[in-house]
């Protein structure tokens, strides 16, 4: 996925298919359901993917062998110069980062490749918990913050095409309702990049599946909840992560299903990842059909997957090899495949930036028996909102070990069993993407989401301080209000602006990327999908009433 000599010429092919020349690099946009350079020609994505391989467990859980650590591809000078004669040589024009850096410099990677005229699509997660949990999705402070800044670190750079929200996250009918959180935060990450007049796009990634559930995923991720034409919401780039043309086969067996299903799609599409691997050798014809006139009024090319070696449940991927001391690159018979077919490609350049049409969002898809995301979006999480209620919260999480997230999660489990079996509920700290019902906690990091549970629990004990404890994870904060209308009037104030959306701004102490206007802490303003926020049930509610507040007598805890 990463001998500095660069290919003095590339083929100029129709359609702007830019083989990585010109230091002066175009931005692309989006203009209804198509690509274009800034000189208006169309642009297609004839890219790789970059990234070479963390560690992977192999378990139940993990069905994908889906990495549990990660290199970052963009912060090594050394090896991106070491493999853009290659990248030059395949004839790509785009890569794929999976997983990247925030705390690292990317500025030799990046500018390596922006001179070369190689655009980057960057995946916003990460590994575990920089990534939303398809079993358990939310839509966090952290995750927020995490984007955010790793947004605002690649904002410099000239070479961003896009930002993926996610990567497979839906990919059965009974988990769709985590389509909610994916919109979510499409909606956020436009928001910011619009505040810093960033031309990149906004991206998914999905895994091909059954047109029953592909189809709605993909209309719901470009629709408008609102019914106003809006693209707040939408995102700008669906990937679809497909490996149909295995061998030699044809467009017929293999792409007329899902071309004819993308047909009226709204926005613009390319293949995320392809390059099957079931029947070696990979010849890559299928890069003949992606380009061709008959694939193009749908597609704006592809991410063939992968340069560096990677290991999957279906085999292994690859066309490099790498040294042991990093120096030296093999390529294989994919490679020279890929970069055969690559140089054949010439896509058509149609239709002209000015017949694109305007954008549209159609509604979205309702909801039935396989589609269960509700077009009730969680609320921007807020940071400053959730840093005021832990801090007034009667029993914190102070963790006994580094490894905090390690614990978080058994922590929850535990303390919400214990608050259950008292008659209580964690309904406070939970989203539920189907009935567009959000706890008023749910947006705020699982930590702060812990130490609201156990000081749930602390209270309903009688503020025994060996109910903080959890272990030694827990530390009764002395500093909480002292009576019940100092506690409602901090809880209140607290979670005011904790619904609805706004403009997200950066974590404290990050640098503001150049031409921003946007300061820290930014409030919430009202909108048509603002979230249903659940606040708990009546006896968690007694619970929280009393739970800033030691020995509240009565009273019920209420956000106005």
């Amino acid at each position: 996925m990463r001998a500095s000599s660069r290919f003095a010429a590339g083929l100029a092919l129709a359609g702007a298919f830019l083989t990585g020349v010109d230091a002066a690099i175009q931005t692309v946009t989006r203009s209804g359901r198509y690509l274009y350079t800034a000189d208006g020609n169309r642009f297609y994505i004839k890219g790789v993917a970059y990234q070479e391989q963390g560690a992977v467990v192999a378990s139940a859980s993990n069905p994908f062998l889906e990495p549990s650590t990660f290199i970052d591809p963009l912060s090594d000078g050394t090896a991106c110069t070491r493999d853009l004669p290659y990248l030059q040589q395949l004839g790509v024009n785009t890569i794929r980062a999976y997983s990247v850096n925030s705390s690292l410099n990317h500025d030799s990677c990046m500018q390596t490749f922006s001179n070369a005229g190689i655009y980057t699509i960057i995946d916003l997660s990460l590994p575990g918990n920089g990534s939303m949990d398809r079993n358990a999705p939310t839509w966090t402070t952290n995750l927020l913050d995490l984007y955010i800044e790793t947004i605002n670190v690649f904002s410099k750079y000239n070479n961003v095409l896009a930002y993926n929200v996610g990567n497979e996250v839906v990919i059965q009918a009974n988990g769709t309702a985590a389509a909610t959180f994916i919109k979510a935060a499409a909606r956020d990450a436009k928001a910011y990049l619009n505040s810093i007049k960033s031309s990149a796009l906004v991206g998914y990634a999905s895994i091909d599946a059954d047109a029953t559930l592909l189809d709605p995923l993909a209309n719901y991720l470009s629709c408008d909840p609102s019914g106003s034409n809006s693209g707040a919401t939408a995102i700008d780039l669906f990937g679809l992560n497909n490996y149909e043309w295995c061998g030699n086969s044809t467009f017929q067996a293999a792409y007329s299903g899902v071309e004819g299903n993308f047909a009226g799609y709204n926005v613009a599409a390319y293949f995320s990842e392809y390059g099957c691997i079931t029947s070696p050798p990979r010849l890559w014809t299928e890069v003949g059909a992606l380009f061709s006139s008959q694939m193009s009024p749908v597609w704006s090319g592809g991410v063939a997957f992968s340069y560096f070696p990677a290991t999957s449940a279906q085999g292994q991927f690859g066309m490099v090899t790498i040294s042991t001391d990093g120096s030296t690159v093999t390529t294989s018979s994919d490679f020279t495949n890929l970069q055969t077919q690559y140089a054949a490609a010439s896509p058509p350049n149609s239709p002209l930036q000015s017949g694109a049409g305007a954008a549209s969002y159609p509604s979205c898809p309702q909801q039935n028996s396989s589609w269960l995301a509700s077009t009730t979006l969680p609320p921007t999480p807020n940071y400053a909102a959730c840093q005021c209620l832990e801090n007034n919260l009667s029993c914190q999480f102070t963790p006994s070990t580094n490894n905090y997230t390690a614990i978080v999660g058994a922590l929850l489990d535990y303390a919400c069993t214990l608050i259950g079996q008292s008659g209580g509920s964690c309904s406070a700290i939970s989203s539920n993407g189907a009935t567009g019902q959000y706890g008023a906690v749910s947006e705020c990091d699982p930590t702060i989401m812990l130490s609201y549970v156990m000081s749930d629990y602390y209270i309903a004990t009688g503020a025994n301080a060996q109910s903080c404890s959890f272990g030694g994870n827990g530390t009764v904060n002395t500093k909480a209000p002292s009576s019940a209308s100092a506690a409602n009037a901090v809880a209140s104030s607290c979670l005011s602006s904790a619904s609805g959306t706004s403009v997200p701004t950066l974590p404290a102490g990050a640098p503001s990327p150049a031409g921003s206007s946007s300061s820290s802490g930014g409030g919430s303003s009202s909108s048509p999908n603002a979230a249903s926020v659940v606040l708990a049930d009546a006896r968690t509610l007694v619970g929280m009433g009393v739970l800033v507040a030691v020995g509240i007598a009565s009273g019920l805890w209420t956000i106005a």
